[in-house]
């Protein structure tokens, strides 16, 4: 039960925060959520993931206030590239020549190498508002929510991935 309570406290933090960088949902316009139940979801899980990375790095008030801002911008833009790399990936057919299949991959590498770069730009930015062991934080939380969700939605086999015990 304890756990539950802490995953409470944590999403409603995560609520406070979202409320409080609105930029983050002016940026979308709300496209990137959809609407209904999977709108809703990712919002849950767009929640849960703003309250697992303020805990893991311990972000102070006036920290989240200058870090959510920017790191909302950092991840609409990885998301594109992300969206741009995914597309050029699925583009290869059988009908295309061995030239186009080249050109396609440089594209996709080329896609990868701004993604890389984008890090490293805002790897900078961020150590403008968090301590550098904040920002290494940052980015082991990011990889370790993921591998969580991950982890949850293959343990769930269909059923809710709330733990009862």
């Amino acid at each position: 039960m304890s756990a539950i309570s802490s995953v409470l406290r944590l999403v409603s933090l995560a609520v406070l925060l979202a409320a409080a960088a609105p930029a983050a949902h002016a940026q979308g316009g709300g496209q990137g959520l959809g609407g209904g139940r999977k709108g809703q979801r990712l919002g849950q899980l767009e929640n849960a993931k703003i309250a697992f990375i303020t805990n893991r790095v311990s972000l102070t008030q006036e920290q989240a206030q200058k870090f959510w801002p920017l790191y909302n911008e950092f991840s609409a833009r990885r998301r594109e590239l992300n969206r741009s790399g995914r597309l050029l990936r699925r583009d290869v057919t059988e009908g295309m020549t061995d030239q186009q299949i080249r050109d396609t991959f440089n594209q996709a590498f080329a896609t990868r190498q701004q993604e890389l770069n984008l890090e490293k730009e805002y790897f900078d930015k961020f150590q403008k508002v968090i301590s550098l062991r904040q920002v290494a934080q940052l980015f082991q939380a990011e990889r370790d929510f993921t591998k969580e969700v991950i982890k949850r939605v293959a343990g769930a086999g269909g059923q809710a991935a709330v733990d009862t015990n």
